[in-house]
């Protein structure tokens, strides 16, 4: 799950270029993403546990916006004790849902990565823009990035395996190229679907434009309301600890999901079912029912792993805005009307 880089987010023009040693997530050829078959394994028990490798792999391609966008959050966060306020708790906390769930989880994830609904062109750009303002990249490289994750999981190509050691997969991986040093062959191949949006290429491109202008909109509101204190308040709470706190969270989903928890199904990587991180992340930390049948829009698959995104996928269907949701019951029905054609 990807921050700003230092890519060229512009298709006609060539990409910038790289160190001559990267990260093995690079060393691959674009391949063709290996399919993952909707149909459900056989559940096993599996003891929790990880088989996660202390091996930091060479990089020298450091991308030099990301670690700076992500230094400058947390320096932000370091002044949350001195500027708490009631309102900007409760700014962070919408914020945080608005941008998380909504945004990241069903827009970035659920919507444009994996394609496990459908709905109006106006409320996907609207979900996109939302999952911009979480501060975890633009729309292109977020799902490029997670499709490249989900064809090559916990082996060599895949961007964040907790195999190249935990803080690797938790952060560090997000300030070195994934992209072997052609950005835009490397978004073609992986969302060409993606790419030919041009809203989405815009946010793309404008994403750091926007999160200053999102930013600076949010201190004027504090200040015209309340003064400079406000003002400091709304920019540190809902800006800097809202975007820091979300994406530990989304980070956790790719490090500690792929270390410790359970198995309802048996997959070829290390994905796990965590209920903390499905707690925290807004359902996403079923994630080894996610990697079992990744296109599925329901993350939950036991009455007890509870998934709020989803529900706010359920309450979209039953007002209109969401169609053909690929969830359990779909699949089940799929399957039965697939029975009964071989036994007709």
């Amino acid at each position: 799950m990807r921050t700003p880089s230092s890519h060229n987010p512009d298709l006609g023009s060539s990409a910038i270029g790289v160190g001559s040693k990267q990260h093995h997530a690079t060393t691959l050829a674009p391949q063709t993403p290996r399919p993952v078959g909707e149909d459900v394994a056989v559940p096993v028990e599996i003891k929790s546990g990880s088989k996660a490798q202390s091996r930091i792999p060479e990089v020298y391609s450091v991308q030099w916006g990301s670690a700076m966008w992500l230094a400058g959050l947390h320096i932000g966060c370091l002044f949350a004790p001195w500027t708490f306020t009631w309102s900007g708790l409760i700014l962070a906390f919408a914020l945080h849902f608005l941008t998380g769930s909504v945004g990241i989880c069903l827009g970035y994830h659920r919507l444009l990565t994996h394609t496990g609904m459908e709905v109006p062109l106006w409320l996907r750009r609207t979900f996109a823009f939302c999952g911009a303002l979480a501060g975890e990249g633009g729309p292109v490289s977020w799902t490029a990035n997670h499709r490249k994750h989900h064809a090559y999981s916990d082996q060599p190509g895949d961007p964040h395996s907790p195999h190249d050691g935990p803080w690797w997969a938790h952060m560090f991986w997000l300030a070195f190229s994934t992209h072997g040093g052609d950005w835009n062959a490397f978004v073609r191949h992986w969302v060409p679907d993606i790419v030919k949006d041009p809203f989405m290429m815009f946010l793309e491109r404008w994403f750091l434009p926007i999160h200053i202008v999102v930013g600076a909109t949010i201190t004027g509101a504090g200040y015209l309301l309340g003064g400079s204190e406000l003002a400091m308040s709304w920019l540190v709470w809902g800006v800097c600890l809202r975007m820091v706190t979300l994406l530990h969270i989304t980070w956790f989903v790719n490090s500690a999901s792929h270390i410790w928890g359970y198995k309802n199904y048996e997959t070829r990587d290390e994905s796990r079912n965590l209920w903390w991180v499905a707690i925290l992340a807004y359902g996403e930390g079923w994630h080894n029912n996610h990697h079992a049948i990744p296109r599925l829009a329901q993350h939950g698959h036991k009455w007890w792993e509870f998934d709020i995104t989803y529900q706010v996928i359920r309450l979209l269907r039953a007002v209109g805005l969401a169609k053909n949701v690929v969830d359990l019951a779909s699949m089940e029905q799929k399957k039965r009307s697939r029975a009964e054609r071989t036994a007709a």
